[in-house]
């Protein structure tokens, strides 16, 4: 049995999917408690119960905080990489009612690699509704319906001066791809002002030879290669005060058995990160990175079994999964010359309360 806050709210524009995940209701809450269904959305307590919210479309209900060893989600399991977030139950969080947008990142043109679903959809949305214009990646056919849903939040969050959003299919993990996702942002864009190279994948493992080759060279590939690659081409339409922002993990500083490859790269973007900083410093453009704890992404139910699925995020102070909403505004602290000017070679935690040094 899940006990859950079911929240309901009147909005003015919803994304084009399914009715169970945007609904036209009133703004009381209530406690209830109720077996979980995959048509039944559930969400982290972060909200009051009376809330003032913007006109985008959301699940309407969320996870009360469990005592440990209680079940947190439902038992899960994706078969592909890097997974489909509207196939998830509960569905992410990409947005937050009481979110107060402040014009932090208007007129700048963003790129994000692996936008479509979990924390990169947040990031999307939260720098649409700070002005920004919006270009994002997603693997072909995989992430098709998880790209045209937050192709649509995106063209109604923008602000009326931004430009319409772009969805690029690319596997990034080769220099041609990158190189062409980049030619296409300049070709309707002109110009990169921020990039976030956020795209990943992860596969479980219990020994460091069930590792071949080509699986190392696959996770390295998107990881880490793409970051490189990414980078080295948008930086030839960056100028002073824009600024490159590196998804890296809390694995990269705690480590982790399971994840020996996906902790390594992760360990790998914390150390370009720092090193590209002092080679872009002088030139006035900063690079910072993010290291999240235990999200509820996409990644999650196609990387474990349904068991480790349904305590995921039992493992932190906080005792739950973070959603991507909670970690999506530090893009936009480190994308935003008025609040991060000073930060370069830096790396923000929002991990649950995870304690690191580094």
């Amino acid at each position: 049995m899940f006990k859950s806050f079911t929240t309901h709210f009147m909005f003015n524009r919803t994304l084009s999917s399914s009715s169970s995940s945007s609904r036209s209701l009133s703004t009381i809450s209530t406690l209830s408690n109720f077996p979980s269904k995959n048509n039944t959305h559930h969400f982290l307590p972060i909200f009051p119960s009376t809330l003032k919210i913007p006109s985008i479309s959301f699940p309407t209900t969320f996870f009360v905080r469990m005592a440990s060893g209680e079940q947190k989600f439902p038992p899960q399991k994706q078969n592909t990489q890097p997974g489909k977030e509207h196939a998830m139950d509960p569905l992410p969080q990409f947005t937050f009612p009481d979110y107060k947008p402040s014009n932090k990142l208007q007129g700048k043109i963003a790129v994000i690699t692996g936008g479509d679903s979990g924390i990169g959809r947040a990031v999307c949305n939260l720098f649409s509704l700070e002005g920004a214009t919006v270009a994002f990646t997603y693997v072909k056919g995989d992430e098709d319906k998880d790209a045209k849903d937050t192709l649509e939040m995106i063209k109604s969050a923008k602000s009326a001066d931004a430009k319409d959003p772009l969805a690029l299919a690319a596997d990034l993990g080769f220099d041609e791809n990158c190189k062409r996702v980049v030619d296409e942002v300049v070709s309707a864009y002109g110009r990169i002002d921020i990039l976030v190279n956020n795209a990943a994948e992860q596969y479980e493992c219990s020994s460091v030879e069930e590792i071949d080759e080509p699986r190392l060279e696959r996770v390295f590939r998107t990881n880490i290669f793409s970051y490189f690659f990414m980078t080295r081409h948008a930086l030839k339409h960056m100028k002073e005060g824009s600024s490159i922002i590196n998804t890296t993990s809390v694995n990269a500083y705690k480590g982790n058995a399971k994840l020996l490859d996906y902790t390594s790269t992760k360990g790998a973007i914390v150390a370009f990160t720092r090193g590209l900083s002092l080679q872009l410093v002088s030139k006035g453009i900063r690079v910072n990175g993010v290291a999240p704890g235990p999200i509820w992404t996409p990644l999650i139910p196609a990387s474990f079994k349904e068991e480790e699925t349904a305590q995921f995020g039992g493992q932190v102070p906080m005792n739950r999964a973070g959603q991507p909403i909670e970690v999506a505004p530090s893009y936009v602290f480190l994308a935003s010359n008025q609040c991060s000017s000073y930060f370069t070679g830096q790396v923000l935690h929002p991990n649950g309360g995870t304690v690191v040094n580094g």
